[in-house]
């Protein structure tokens, strides 16, 4: 890895950030609900994005390490959907906590998928 590469990473993961808060804020002050709504949005978002740029590109070089490792790597955000499920656990809201898992799961993968089909045509 050399200069470059983390720098592309590194300005990548500031936009991704910034975004995801952008995005984030958005979705928080539309649905003040105690449903996690800003960070399924990103994530589900992010595993469309993702799932699209490994389907155009076969390869790993400097755009997908700012796109997919910076930007994106930022933007989606696995350990806040982690606290955000225990949240719900502990606080025992039980449908909000299944839904929010079941869709983040279920429908990241498919748009995953819809993203990497979509890529490779």
């Amino acid at each position: 890895m050399n200069v470059i590469q983390l720098f592309l990473v590194g300005i990548g993961g500031f936009l991704g950030a910034v975004s995801r808060y952008y995005v984030s804020s958005v979705m928080t002050s539309r649905f003040s609900t105690e449903f996690p709504y800003g960070t399924l949005t990103v994530n589900l978002i992010g595993s469309f994005l993702l799932g699209l740029l490994f389907g155009i590109h076969s390869g790993f070089d400097e755009l997908m390490l700012f796109f997919a490792t910076g930007f994106l790597g930022a933007f989606t955000t696995f350990s806040t959907f982690k606290v955000e499920s225990v949240k719900l656990f502990v606080e025992q809201k039980w449908k909000p906590l299944i839904l929010y898992i079941g869709l983040s799961y279920v429908l990241g993968i498919l748009l995953a998928y819809i993203g990497f089909i979509i890529g490779m045509k």
